[in-house]
């Protein structure tokens, strides 16, 4: 797990999204301007306090952060799509793997997910960049990799800090790994920066 303090994190978070490396997708490689946040789950409380505290920061520098929470667009999907009030009546009787192959397919990524997440892009026009938060509380149904694939052709414009429970390890012999809670192995994806290693 990463051993910055919260303080830490925010301290370089700031630092990080509000410079013009940052924002101008500087050394990056011509890569997607994705970025990981990872934290321990532990800090899950703090870590959301943090972020709006961030938003909130930077918005007073003149930076406009799109904040995207995939549980509540999850939500907002489920009631849009009409079977909100039928999953939660009939959540605790349907078995826990046809309840999630039903929200799999509800939500899936490319198409219903992703598509949500491009309509809110297009409805905000101009922001700088665009936090995604929610991973821990859409698992299993989403899983953040998928998210990231999907969003490649969609969120490429600005840079995109996914805020992530667990660990996300580059190895040269291993790959790239996102570990859900430190244990969970959520998949490979390679593409991605980890944001507490960017300088400015």
């Amino acid at each position: 797990m990463n051993q910055m303090t919260m303080k830490e994190i925010y301290d370089h978070l700031l630092k990080v999204v509000s410079s013009r490396r940052f924002l101008l997708k500087q050394g990056l490689g011509n890569e997607i301007p994705f970025f990981i946040c990872p934290y321990s789950p532990a800090n899950q409380i703090e870590m959301e306090q943090t972020r709006k505290q961030l938003v909130n920061q930077l918005k007073q520098a003149g930076i406009t952060i799109l904040d995207i929470n995939l549980f509540d667009v999850s939500i907002a999907l489920l009631k849009e799509r009409k079977i909100w009030d039928k999953i939660v009546s009939t959540e605790t009787a349907l078995e826990k793997d046809k309840l999630k192959d039903l929200l799999r397919n509800v939500l899936d990524p490319e198409a219903h997910l992703v598509p949500r997440i491009a309509r809110l892009i297009d409805d905000v026009k101009n922001y700088d960049a665009m936090f995604i938060s929610g991973v821990g509380e859409v698992y299993p149904y989403i899983r953040s990799h998928t998210i990231l694939n999907n969003l490649q052709s969609t969120a490429k414009q600005q840079p995109t800090v996914m805020f992530f429970p667990g660990t996300y390890t580059h190895s040269v012999t291993a790959g790239a790994s996102l570990d859900l809670f430190g244990r969970l192995r959520d998949d490979k994806y390679y593409r991605a920066f980890n944001i507490l290693h960017y300088n400015t």
